[in-house]
């Protein structure tokens, strides 16, 4: 049974304001700031303002900025690694507005690193026909992007008081939405930790709500992700009734640094621009595995490279394979991937003198909320953006270094649907029901109840064995029965309220709501690969899986793919 809503104490306190962010990364922050001419903006985020995935992005940004590059060539590139389930609608808004999208990301003061001549330097990374992709600092490109964003954030704090400002609560966890008496979103709950700030449950009314919470990493013991990523937003939308969709679809970095057998939390990612600039994958005998499996050998679209990583671990029984970068040189490691080259040291790796151990990890949610191209989601008044929406962009498989920018340009269309959606003359933000968030008795009907913290490890743990890079029918049921274990009976001790509950109970309707779909889906696409079902097939599965809560469980329904005439006749390339 799945939760309809986090046991949590009533509100203490209540803001109001006129659109509520929560998230801090690429897509919090620029949603935020393309929102503040339309109204009052509260941004809430989980940690420290710096804290999400974007600072830890390292192989850049994606768009169509050389001369010899277009628009077109990037969506060709982008629709053949989502394996025929992009929304070529929404692939052609990244596309097409991303460019320019990049250049206002530079006007607000991010440095990206240039060429000798002055232009922007562009590099190549998996599954991208042309040099493309942007970077900064070498391999720090979302740390300056935030850093960016956040000075430009900064000055719309010190914005005079009215439209132009942007008010922050930082270390606050949200928990629930908030709904009037039409269904519409209302604003939300939430738990403060930080000093200083409003402590403890209180309640944000807003007439707008929008939903950049980030991935659901931590669903996983080992993932690229932060300790924040726990699939805040997915489960809160889910609980409110909102459909989420291509959750199946958890996309595996193939080149994570091995720190050895039974590592747990975020782990060092070795970013696909290595690759790029030459690096080659090896087994322990010395040769490249990934020649001849793809055309694109170690630069293949991600869910290629990652599987061929597992094929060949299997087949050798290593238990990582070799990133081989000795060839680039000193210079380029120092020039290129400072951050890379001191990470690898720290854990007793030189790259410059010996090959990198690899392997993949979780590192991407290509699903999440299902928005429509100004991410509007299926419930009036609330929005999503970034890692935690489904836009389409990305169908069963993420282009590299696409995220950015997919996080950049629907935040910007969210400030556009914003522009209009608040145009109209406001029912008023409605008051907080008395038991919004109250604590209630467990109704077995609805399914309610908090998940044991300590049940957090066995989440990551059952989802590593049975729901990682390789599933099948046997494991997958397996990991629904132990994740139903995990729920308290009737009578059982129940966990105290807060964030540590909070956070297992997120993980446990995420994961699932993963094992659901990865479960009803019988077939190998993209980053989904089912042993048992291991070819493509388009004839039962070229489609959606739609995941919504009913009553106290999942419901997941599949929804055929709708095709655009050009895309009927390209027939993606393979």
């Amino acid at each position: 049974m799945t939760p309809r809503h986090l046991t949590a104490p009533a509100p203490g306190w209540t803001v109001d304001t006129d659109v509520v962010v929560i998230g801090s990364g690429i897509a919090g922050l620029v949603a935020a700031l393309h929102c503040r001419p339309y109204g009052r903006v509260l941004l809430v985020t989980k940690a420290l303002l710096d804290a999400g995935s974007t600072r830890w992005a390292q192989g850049g940004i994606a768009a169509a900025l050389a001369p010899d590059d277009s628009p077109s060539e990037h969506l060709a590139d982008t629709l053949t690694a989502g394996v025929g389930l992009c929304d070529e609608e929404a692939v052609r808004a990244l596309v097409a507005e991303g460019p320019d999208a990049v250049r206002r990301l530079i006007a607000l003061g991010a440095a990206f690193d240039r060429e000798d001549g002055g232009g922007i330097a562009l590099t190549r990374e998996g599954g991208h026909h042309r040099r493309r992709i942007a970077h900064a600092g070498g391999d720090a490109t979302g740390a300056e992007i935030s850093r960016a964003l956040l000075a430009a954030l900064k000055n719309a704090e010190g914005a005079s008081p009215g439209s132009d400002g942007v008010r922050v609560i930082e270390h606050a966890l949200v928990l629930d939405l908030l709904r009037d008496g039409a269904g519409r979103a209302a604003g939300v709950t939430l738990h403060v930790m930080g000093e200083g700030q409003p402590g403890g449950v209180g309640a944000v009314r807003a007439r707008a709500v929008v939903l950049a919470t980030g991935g659901l990493g931590q669903v996983f013991s080992a993932t690229t992700n932060p300790e924040v990523s726990t699939g805040d937003g997915v489960a809160l939308a889910l609980r409110a009734g909102a459909a989420v969709t291509d959750l199946e679809f958890v996309q595996f970095h193939p080149t994570v640094l091995w720190l050895g057998e039974g590592a747990r939390g975020q782990q060092p990612l070795i970013s696909e621009a290595v690759r790029g600039e030459g690096a080659h994958l090896i087994d322990h005998a010395g040769e490249r595995f990934m020649v001849g499996r793809h055309e694109l050998a170690e630069l293949a679209p991600r869910d290629v490279v990652a599987k061929g990583i597992m094929n060949r671990m299997r087949e050798t029984g290593a238990s990582c394979m070799l990133l081989d970068g000795r060839h680039l040189g000193a210079r380029v490691w120092e020039r290129r991937f400072p951050t890379i080259l001191a990470a690898c040291r720290h854990h007793g790796v030189d790259p410059v003198t010996e090959p990198i151990p690899v392997v993949p990890a979780a590192h991407y949610a290509s699903g999440g909320v299902r928005t429509d191209l100004y991410g509007r989601t299926s419930v009036p008044g609330l929005y999503a953006c970034g890692e935690v929406a489904c836009t389409g962009v990305h169908g069963a498989n993420r282009l590299a270094s696409n995220s950015l920018l997919e996080g950049l340009v629907f935040a910007e269309r969210i400030g556009a649907a914003l522009r209009s959606d608040l145009a109209a003359p406001p029912a008023g933000i409605g008051t907080v029901p008395a038991d919004a968030a109250a604590p209630r008795a467990e109704d077995p009907g609805e399914g309610g109840g908090l998940i044991a913290p300590s049940a957090r490890g066995d989440i990551q743990r059952i989802m590593t064995a049975h729901a990682g890079v390789l599933r099948g029918a046997e494991g997958l049921a397996t990991a629904e029965r132990e994740l139903r274990a995990l729920v308290p009976a009737p009578g059982d001790a129940r966990p105290e309220p807060g964030v540590a509950a909070w956070e297992a109970t997120n993980l446990h309707t995420v994961a699932t709501a993963i094992v659901a779909a990865a479960r009803r889906r019988e077939e190998t696409r993209g980053s989904h690969w089912r042993e048992d079902f291991p070819e493509r097939d388009d004839t039962a599965w070229a489609g959606h899986l739609v995941v919504r809560m009913d009553g106290g469980g999942l419901d997941t329904a599949y929804e055929p793919l709708r095709r655009t005439g050009a895309a009927d006749e390209r027939k993606e390339r393979r």
